[in-house]
C-alpha cells in the first residue's frame, strides 16, 4: 500500500524541527528512524498532517559520557549502541540488550530515542529504560521537560510527551560498582518481537543485593517494573530460593494477554524463565565485578 498525502518538511536545527512541531498543529509526526512509521504509514495506520524528518539534526545524535551517566542523543542509531565501548561499559544492561534488537539492518537505521518515544511494549529500549529509571529529556518550544521512565510510559505506543514536544535526549545512570547486569528475551525467529524479554541488573556489596532492577517488555501495556521481585533480592544473597521468589513474582506481576503467538498463560511461564535467565547472569557479573 501507499502512505496517505502528507506535507514534508526537513529541518536542519533543533529549533527550527521545534518551530515546525509547534506550528504544525497535534496530527504532525516526527520521522527518526522510521521503521515502525514507515510501515504504519504504508499500512495507512498513521495518517499524519505534516511529517517532520529530523534525519538532518545532527545535534540530536551522538554518545556523550558524563562519569554518572551517558547522556544519548535522541537520534543515535542503535547499532551505534551495539558497537561502543563506552556504552558496554557504563550501560552494559543497553549494550546487551541492543543485540536483541530486530536484524542489522534495522538497528543500522532505527534510533534510542524513536524506540523509547514510540512505546512499543515488545520493544527492548523502553525495558531498558525502565529498569535503569532513565530519564527522557524533553523538549518544546516552551522549554525542556525531564521525564524519569516511571513517568514516561503511559499505555500502548502511548508517553507523557505532549503534542509539541521532541524527545531529544535519554540519560541512562552509570552502572555502580559491584554490580552486574543481564538481558534474556525470547522470540519466535530471531529479530522478531519479544514474547517476553527481562532486564536486570543487580549491584552487590559483601555478597548480599544492595540494589536491584528488573523489567520487561512484552508482558504488558507498557514496559514494566517489578519493584516486588526487586524487594526480595534485597539484602539476599541471591540464593536459590530468593531467585525463584522473584521469578514467581515476576510472572505473578505480569500483565500479558492473548494473541496468535502466544497465550497468557504461556507469556506468564516465559516471564519467570527470561527472569531466571537473567537474574542469574547479572549476579553472576556482578560478582566478576565485586
Amino acid at each position: 500500500m501507499k502512505p496517505p498525502r502528507f506535507d514534508y518538511r526537513a529541518p536542519q536545527g533543533l529549533d527550527e524541527a521545534l518551530d515546525l512541531l509547534a506550528d504544525s498543529g497535534p496530527d504532525a509526526r516526527i520521522l527518526a528512524g522510521g521503521q515502525s512509521l514507515v510501515p504504519a504509514l504504508n499500512f495507512r495506520l498513521a495518517r499524519p498532517s505534516v511529517l517532520i524528518d529530523i534525519n538532518g539534526v545532527a545535534e540530536l545524535a551522538g554518545i556523550d559520557d558524563q562519569g554518572d551517566r551517558v547522556v544519548i542523543g535522541a537520534m543515535t542509531r542503535q547499532r551505534e549502541i551495539e558497537v561502543s565501548e563506552d556504552v558496554a561499559r557504563a550501560v552494559p544492561l543497553l549494550h546487551e540488550a541492543t543485540r536483541y534488537v530486530a536484524h542489522l539492518p534495522i538497528r543500522t537505521r532505527g534510533t534510542v530515542g524513536g524506540s523509547i518515544a514510540n512505546a512499543d511494549p515488545a520493544a527492548e529500549d523502553p525495558a531498558v529504560a525502565a529498569a535503569l529509571d532513565a530519564t527522557m529529556v524533553c523538549r518544546s518550544r516552551r522549554g525542556e521537560r525531564r521525564i524519569a521512565a516511571g513517568g514516561f510510559f503511559v499505555d500502548v505506543l502511548t508517553t507523557a510527551l505532549e503534542p509539541d514536544e521532541m524527545l531529544v535526549a535519554v540519560e541512562f545512570p552509570r552502572i555502580p560498582s559491584g554490580a552486574g547486569a543481564a538481558f534474556a528475551e525470547i522470540s519466535r525467529r530471531d529479530g522478531d518481537f519479544a514474547l517476553a524479554g527481562v532486564a536486570a541488573q543487580i549491584a552487590l556489596t559483601n555478597g548480599r543485593v544492595t540494589d536491584a532492577r528488573i523489567a520487561a517488555c512484552g508482558l504488558g501495556p507498557a514496559p514494566l517494573r517489578f519493584r516486588n521481585a526487586e524487594e526480595i533480592l534485597l539484602d539476599s544473597a541471591c540464593e536459590t530460593e530468593a531467585i525463584e521468589a522473584a521469578c514467581d513474582a515476576v510472572a505473578a506481576s505480569s500483565d500479558p494477554h492473548d494473541d496468535v503467538h502466544a497465550s497468557a498463560a504461556y507469556r506468564r511461564q516465559l516471564a519467570a524463565a527470561m527472569a531466571r535467565r537473567a537474574l542469574n547472569a547479572a549476579h553472576t557479573r556482578a560478582g566478576v565485578a565485586a
